[in-house]
């Protein structure tokens, strides 16, 4: 990674705004304002501003994007998407505003002006089909209702005294097909009703359908080519080709990221961090994708989104 942070990018905002011209404009240069192609004038008196034809407003390559009104030198907006995309657990705010050397409020917003670029846009795909596994399975997030356990009690000083109780907790129900992505959602219930509506908006149903032995998904599994289960409860956690081991995998990642990592996370945000783990992990190494190709695949996303600090403040305290 050391090597790929000295690319002049990172280090001149003329050459990232360059480098990001050349990435979004590449089928034409196209105005933020009314998206007209091809129709603009350069401006000799100031770099990297250009005059609609069309609808006579001056536009820049951020215009448009995530990125639009933002203050920070272009190359440091591309840095932090490369650091974000890198790090396979995410990284802090409070560490990306060290090295950036940016303000923790300017940090924390940035990265959530990143997450937004890294959810799907349109319509999405449905995944798996004919052939294909997809592995689904719910997970919970909240504090737990008790005391840490001591260190010489049965769990090893790791687990708690109580467990929370579930209803208080932030619902996540995730799908990852084997071989391909994941996404994953918040809910406000784990009900058959809201499974099902999850599975048939984002699963093929030619697909092989994998779970544990949760009775909210055997209804909507029935509509699958095939709905094959292990039972947790009886410690089985592989029976053949049959488990849930992909899907609690990036549940594993997900979780070390946000108790490591993040620490906190306000409920009203909470999808967004949902939306960059699930890029990451829908654009990992193991899918011959590099963090050069993945931070791209990333600025892509960052057209057509606008993501002001009021409003996400305002998610956040409400």
């Amino acid at each position: 990674m050391h090597s790929a942070l000295e690319n002049p990018i990172f280090k001149n905002k003329h050459k990232a705004r360059a480098y990001l011209e050349r990435l979004l404009w590449a089928d034409g240069r196209s105005c933020g304002y009314c998206g007209t192609v091809d129709e603009s004038t350069e401006l000799p008196s100031r770099p990297g501003f250009y005059q609609c034809n069309a609808c006579r407003k001056q536009f820049t390559v951020m215009v448009g994007t995530v990125f639009e009104r933002s203050h920070i030198p272009l190359n440091k907006w591309l840095l932090a998407s490369f650091l974000l995309c890198a790090s396979k657990k995410g990284i802090s705010a409070h560490q990306m505003h060290r090295m950036l050397a940016i303000t923790y409020k300017s940090a924390w917003f940035m990265m959530h002006r990143l997450r937004e670029a890294m959810k799907p846009s349109g319509k999405p795909t449905p995944m798996g089909g004919e052939g294909r596994v997809i592995e689904a399975d719910e997970t919970y997030m909240g504090k737990r209702d008790g005391k840490p356990s001591k260190p010489d009690s049965f769990v090893s000083g790791f687990g708690w005294v109580k467990h929370p109780k579930i209803e208080t907790q932030r619902k996540i129900v995730a799908l990852v097909e084997r071989g391909g992505p994941a996404r994953s959602f918040v809910v406000d219930s784990v009900d058959k009703a809201t499974v099902r509506n999850i599975l048939f908006t984002n699963a093929d149903r030619k697909s092989t359908l994998m779970t544990d032995e949760a009775s909210v998904y055997p209804a909507a599994g029935a509509n699958f080519a095939d709905h094959q289960t292990v039972n947790h409860s009886e410690y089985e956690y592989a029976r053949g080709t049959a488990s849930t081991n992909t899907v609690e995998g990036y549940f594993s990642i997900f979780k070390r990221g946000m108790k490591g990592v993040y620490q906190h996370c306000s409920e009203a945000h909470l999808h967004r961090y949902l939306a960059e783990f699930d890029f990451r992990y829908s654009h990992r190494a193991a899918l011959e994708i590099d963090d050069a190709e993945r931070t791209q695949t990333a600025l892509k996303g960052i057209q057509g989104k606008r993501l002001t600090y009021r409003r996400t403040n305002q998610a956040a305290n409400a």
